[in-house]
């Protein structure tokens, strides 16, 4: 296991919080049921509340990685519900990325804010490729920074040498999931989504300061 002092508490933290799953499943079926809202803050409102913005932004990551069981969803719907980007079917489209396919690759807090970056950043015109350069360039900078924080971007590794000091391997069976889950997981992973919905909203904010 190679973890600083701040993670390890944060994962204490993720173990042993008493999540609120009645109000967080309220808030998803209210986005399922009425869609993703459009957002009328400020730029000036956004820099202000920034700090709050990303708190705000990290929970919920946690949270919807926890009640959706995926990683990926849960980071981009986090990041979607907050700049008012996208529609439920991304959501949708985003159910086999968890670990990429559960293949222990790119792991689901870099992927689901890829996505994000996309919606964001990305141009509706397919030619545009000054836009998708750079938009590969935010997603270059935003995967430095995640693997600054973690000191890794696949999902195996983080299970390995962050989280669980192995690869649980949660999609390889019953018996793996129900072991992943006894191991909590779904909360414990909210590392991952959090700390990748934090800095992809941090670069997001900063691109309008």
């Amino acid at each position: 296991m190679v973890a600083n002092e701040a993670i390890k508490a944060k994962l204490q933290e993720l173990e042993e919080r008493v999540w609120d799953v009645q109000a967080i499943e309220a808030r998803y079926k209210k986005l399922a049921a009425e869609e993703i809202p459009r957002k009328t803050l400020t730029r000036d409102e956004i820099i202000t509340n920034k700090q709050q913005i990303l708190d705000r932004v990290q929970k919920r990551a946690e949270e919807y990685n926890l009640l959706a069981r995926n990683c990926a969803r849960g980071t981009a719907l986090a990041l979607m519900e907050e700049f008012g980007l996208g529609s439920m079917e991304i959501i949708k489209a985003l159910s086999p990325f968890p670990g990429i396919g559960g293949t222990g690759q790119m792991c689901g807090g870099i992927t689901g804010s890829l996505i994000a970056f996309g919606l964001y950043f990305g141009s509706d015109d397919m030619l545009d490729f000054e836009a998708v350069g750079a938009t590969i360039d935010i997603a270059q900078k935003f995967m430095a920074s995640f693997k600054d924080k973690l000191g890794h971007q696949l999902c195996n590794e983080i299970h390995e040498h962050v989280i669980f000091g192995r690869f649980m391997d949660p999609g390889a069976s019953e018996e793996h999931m129900k072991a992943f889950a006894e191991a909590k997981g779904f909360e414990k992973c909210g590392l991952a989504t959090g700390t990748g919905a934090r800095l992809a909203a941090e670069i997001i904010i900063e691109s309008l300061e």
